[in-house]
C-alpha cells in the first residue's frame, strides 16, 4: 500500500505528464490534486501555527561571543522522550547542561551528513544519466570551507 507521500508524488508525475511542464509551482500541484479530489489537509491550530513561528524566531536568534567577537546561535532544539512521546525542546545555549547540548549537536551533524549523503547520490545519478556532460563533483569534506568561514573578514563570511 501506498504511503500519502508515494500517492502525493504520483499526482505530481501524472500532473507533469498532463501538462508538460518541467519545472513545477507546486501550488499549481495542490490546485490539480485538489480539483481531482485529494482531501485538503486541516489547517493547524492557532497555538500550532504560533509554535511553528516561535521555533522558527528562536532558530533565528544570533547572538556574538564576547571573547572572540563572533556570532553563534542563542538557542538548540533537541529531542526528548516524555511519556513515551518523542517532543522537541529548546534550550539556550548558555544555559544548556551537557546533554541535552550534545543531543542538539549530534542531531544537527547527522541532518548535515544525512543531506550530503542524499546530494553526492544525487550527483552520481545525474553524472552517470548525462555522460557527455562533464561530471559534477561534490566535495564532501568541509574542513576547509568550515576554517575558512571561521576566519574570514565579517564581509566576505556572508558569501
Amino acid at each position: 500500500m501506498a504511503t500519502r507521500h508515494q500517492e502525493l508524488q504520483k499526482i505530481f508525475r501524472k500532473y507533469k505528464d498532463e501538462t508538460g511542464e518541467k519545472e513545477v509551482d507546486t501550488h499549481k500541484v495542490a490546485e490539480y490534486a485538489k480539483k481531482l479530489g485529494w482531501p485538503m489537509p486541516k489547517p493547524p491550530s492557532p497555538i500550532d501555527l504560533l509554535a511553528r513561528e516561535i521555533s522558527g524566531a528562536l532558530r533565528e536568534e544570533i547572538r556574538t561571543d564576547k571573547r572572540t567577537g563572533k556570532p553563534y546561535r542563542a538557542n538548540h532544539a533537541y529531542q526528548a522522550n516524555l511519556f513515551g512521546e518523542t517532543v522537541t525542546r529548546w534550550i539556550d545555549i548558555d544555559e544548556a547542561p551537557r546533554l541535552p547540548m550534545q543531543k542538539s549537536v549530534v542531531n544537527r551533524r547527522e541532518q548535515v551528513v544525512g543531506d550530503m549523503v542524499q546530494l553526492s547520490l544525487d550527483v552520481d545519478h545525474w553524472n552517470s544519466v548525462n555522460p557527455k556532460e562533464e561530471p559534477i563533483i561534490v566535495q564532501t569534506d568541509f574542513t576547509e570551507d568550515v576554517q575558512w568561514r571561521k576566519n574570514a573578514p565579517e564581509e566576505d563570511a556572508a558569501a
